[in-house]
């Protein structure tokens, strides 16, 4: 009898414990001030702190929950807060998430196309992050070898990956053709080798899954907002469409057609729509409709608002911020330019990141409806394996503009290198900061903080 008193004081000890809103909001804060990385990093970081640490969710929920994010068009790291934020805390616990995951870079970036617009370079900015990248690297590394060592269960798992990363990187096969191809190659396995596919998804290895405090919620029946009702899609379409485009239609009949606050809206509307594989997949379409289409920037400007958004916490969609801002600043009519910009720049947030909770609220209940389903289970793995890939091309792309000053395109659309171009001080600051996350195990923010004060003192003794 004592021995199985033991057990279950054990079970209770070891038990994760639900998260009240409270403790959910400061971590969703803190997340939201050190998401740098771009989505590489950012679900490294939640996966640390989620899974690892606080055991909330499990990793099989996790990816399974993230699977289904990098099917949808937008920023998938942000969706995934969003979806986790719901099944902790139901839609105030989504809302809560979506949004801490954005602000901190929205105000960041604001500041950022401020300072653009009144004085036309960033130099102190630029050498502030000069060693806050050098660390990101190494934080997205590491999310390469966390989420890889985890989803690539199986040589099939470790080839999609591979084919996934030479296809993106390579051929530049669209994103959303290569998860249709790796969800095809699942269902298709599970029905020829389901050996091989079966539990991919779920994480299924040689290694315990870490269950968390929502997996638990589940076995206990807490969790009735995740079950899908007959008016569940009605009353979210009816809810969120006009809370997305209600904005839009209003300025639309305010200003008419041809005003910047109808262009903003309903450009970045529909951009919201086809952002598939993140902000880099439409990045060339946004510059050149903001330059030739529609006149707000001049050549070349998108490039530095893409810099400016590679410095800050959050999305790197936050680009499309920088983009509304100037067009909002330099077409502002009887407003006051700074007004006029930082409203364009609010309706730009608006319209790309409304859409990311739609999509969430709309379809997680049946996700998660459909979670037990052996085929969409092997289907959503060879997903996760393709996802794995696409995060190496993620971590390649970043690491070769980090490290070299010119990267040119070759062939099909690579990104070569030129080695002539290497910075050796980003190179050593990138190694060191590898050291202190892989090695050393320093954390994320001290590593930030101690590689930004060695890129502003390394730039400063280089000039």
């Amino acid at each position: 009898m004592s021995s199985l008193i033991s057990g279950k004081e054990l079970d209770i000890v070891v038990a994760p414990a639900v998260p009240s809103f409270r403790e959910a909001t400061k971590l969703w804060a803190k997340i939201g001030l050190l998401s740098f990385g771009g989505p590489a990093g950012q679900i490294a970081l939640m996966h640390k702190e989620l899974v690892e640490e606080r055991r909330w969710i499990g990793e099989q929920r996790f990816l399974h929950a993230l699977n289904y994010c990098m099917l949808l068009p937008g920023p998938e790291a942000q969706q995934l807060a969003i979806y986790i934020g719901w099944l902790l805390h139901r839609t105030i616990g989504g809302l809560v998430a979506g949004v801490l995951f954005v602000v901190p870079g929205a105000l960041v970036m604001l500041a950022l196309s401020i300072f653009y617009a009144l004085y036309g370079d960033v130099p102190l900015v630029a050498a502030l992050f000069f060693g806050v990248k050098a660390a990101v690297l190494a934080v997205v590394v590491e999310a390469v070898i966390r989420i890889g060592r985890r989803a690539l269960k199986n040589r099939v798992m470790v080839a999609i990956a591979v084919c996934a990363f030479l296809g993106i990187y390579v051929l530049s096969i669209p994103f959303p053709l290569i998860v249709l191809i790796a969800g095809l190659v699942g269902w298709l396995g599970n029905r020829v080798a389901p050996a091989r596919f079966s539990g991919a998804a779920n994480g299924k290895n040689d290694t315990p899954d870490i269950r968390g405090a929502v997996d638990l919620m589940f076995e206990r029946g807490e969790l009735a907002h995740t079950r899908p009702t007959r008016w569940h899609a009605p009353r979210t379409v009816a809810i969120w469409l006009p809370i997305w485009l209600g904005p839009v239609l209003l300025l639309w009949a305010l200003t008419g057609t041809s005003s910047v606050w109808t262009q903003i809206g309903g450009f970045f509307s529909l951009m919201a729509v086809v952002t598939f594989g993140g902000a880099y997949a439409v990045l060339a379409y946004v510059a050149q409709a903001a330059v030739e289409s529609f006149g707000w920037l001049a050549p070349g400007e998108m490039v530095d608002g893409l810099g400016l958004a590679e410095t800050t916490p959050g999305p790197l969609i936050l680009v499309l911020q920088f983009v509304g801002f100037i067009a909002a600043f330099r077409h502002a009519g009887s407003l006051n330019p700074l007004l006029g910009g930082s409203l364009g720049a609010l309706l730009t947030l608006w319209v790309t990141f409304a859409p990311c909770f739609f999509w969430i609220f709309l379809g997680a209940p049946y996700i998660e409806a459909l979670r037990g389903n052996k085929v969409l289970s092997a289907a959503l793995g060879a997903i996760t394996a393709a996802v794995v890939g696409v995060i190496m091309n993620l971590a390649l792309w970043f690491a070769l503009h980090v490290v070299f000053r010119e990267v040119q395109m070759r062939g099909l659309g690579m990104n070569v290198p030129v080695l002539s171009s290497i910075d050796w001080r980003a190179a050593l600051l990138s190694l060191a900061a590898m050291v202190a996350i892989l090695k050393l195990k320093t954390g994320v923010l001290p590593t930030l903080a101690g590689c930004a004060l060695a890129g502003v003192l390394l730039l400063a003794a280089g000039n």
